[in-house]
């Protein structure tokens, strides 16, 4: 009769307890899909693995980057979608070469992987060849893995001859999108760390014309035409005659500059925002990203292209493949980079025909970079000092963090 007692307390006891708390985050596969979750702050985060690439990034249902209606529009598409990883060399070179531990290494134009006379953004972005490592979620948070062996690839390795391998990690924790990237250099010399990756940010309300931006940077490479910086410098202020943590962009037609010498807060981070309607986003890189690229095209007409979607970037040499079949081969350089040249002041914007209706609602890309654009060839020629590298059998590793507010 005790022994009966005692189990119908302890079954009372059960079913007075409080439910147990849902878990916060989670990391679930769907398909080739990992999604992560952060229930509380309504963040998700959906990675192609195979990619390593966040085709869709999501807080309270609006979109942070640029997003296709479907996954394989994304996958057809990548590069001006969801999280693009420039590697290994992120933008422009000067030539058809780069400048490394006082060598030259000409690119194989026949192979169709790297485009003359100015190539561009290197070559993995859309790689399906990323091997999956691991995806968990705990109380800290959830995350997923993906490595991509970079020195398995034949036509990878006869451009870039550094065996290396590159590591990514995408965690969300406490609303925070944490992107995190190792390199592991597996070759017998030091490897340059030049690349970036290329993320193209909205916000919900109004378009471009609504929104300012904030730079956590002082300094502004001045460019050629071609985007090549001539390595010349000056104040960030200088070039959109604004203050750097106010600059609207209703005011410039096409910007695609670099800016280094950040403004870093206890962490050592570096903050771009994007505001408008009383919502920001926020990209924070952190100490070994030492370059951010800021690229915005102006608003066009109903029925125009989109504001730059999905066309080369101003003055680059396209973004995928090969030359067309045919064409004859692209000069070895290098390219001029005249100093007189150079592009002092962003260009004011044409403004739209009066009750013309966008026919976007316009974006900015704040384009984490190890380096500045053609880092390896300035660096060589002693313009640039702050150029990085692995040594052999070292790694490097770093982060940059998304979130936003008022969403």
């Amino acid at each position: 009769m005790k022994l009966l007692r005692l189990a119908l307390a302890a079954t009372l006891l059960l079913a007075g307890a409080a439910p147990a708390a849902a878990q916060r985050y989670t990391a679930t596969q769907k398909g080739e899909i990992i999604e992560l979750v952060d229930t509380t702050a309504q963040m998700n985060v959906e990675v192609v693995s195979a990619m390593s690439n966040a085709w869709r990034i999501r807080v309270k249902g609006h979109d942070l980057v640029r997003t296709p209606a479907t996954l394989e529009a994304f996958k057809a598409q990548p590069g001006y979608n969801g999280m693009p990883l420039l590697a290994p060399f992120a933008n422009r070179l000067d030539e058809t070469a780069f400048h490394a531990n006082g060598k030259k290494y000409n690119f194989d134009l026949e192979q169709g992987n790297v485009r003359g006379p100015i190539p561009s953004t290197g070559y993995v972005n859309g790689s399906r060849d990323w091997q999956l490592v691991e995806f968990k979620s705990d109380a800290t948070g959830a995350w997923v893995t993906s490595r991509l062996d970079f020195y398995k690839n034949p036509q990878y390795m006869q451009q870039w001859p550094f065996a290396h391998t590159i590591t990514m990690t995408y965690k969300v924790s406490d609303g925070v999108l944490e992107v995190r990237t190792r390199i592991d250099n597996m070759s017998a010399e030091p490897m340059p760390v030049v690349f970036g990756y290329h993320p193209i940010y909205e916000l919900p309300d109004g378009n471009r014309n609504d929104w300012t931006v904030s730079v956590d940077a002082r300094t502004h490479w001045i460019e050629i035409p071609q985007r090549l910086p001539t390595g010349e410098t000056q104040p960030i202020e200088n070039f959109f005659n604004a203050d750097r943590t106010a600059i609207p962009l209703k005011n410039f037609a096409l910007i695609d500059d670099v800016f280094t010498d950040f403004v870093r807060d206890a962490n050592g981070r570096a903050t771009m925002k994007l505001m408008g309607n009383n919502k920001e986003l926020h990209v924070s890189l952190g100490p070994k990203y030492k370059t951010v690229l800021l690229w915005s095209t102006p608003l066009t007409a109903g029925g125009g292209g989109g504001g730059g979607r999905g066309g080369a970037r101003g003055g680059g040499a396209g973004r995928a493949g090969g030359p067309a079949a045919g064409a004859p081969p692209a000069p070895s350089g290098p390219f001029p980079v005249d100093p007189a040249l150079g592009v002092k002041v962003a260009p004011p914007v044409v403004p739209l025909p009066e009750g013309a209706v966008p026919a976007t609602k316009g974006f900015i890309a704040f384009e984490p970079m190890v380096g500045i654009t053609n880092a390896l060839n300035l660096a060589h020629k002693g313009v640039y000092k702050e150029l990085q590298s692995v040594a052999p059998g070292a790694s490097w590793e770093e982060s940059f963090w998304i979130t936003t507010k008022g969403y």
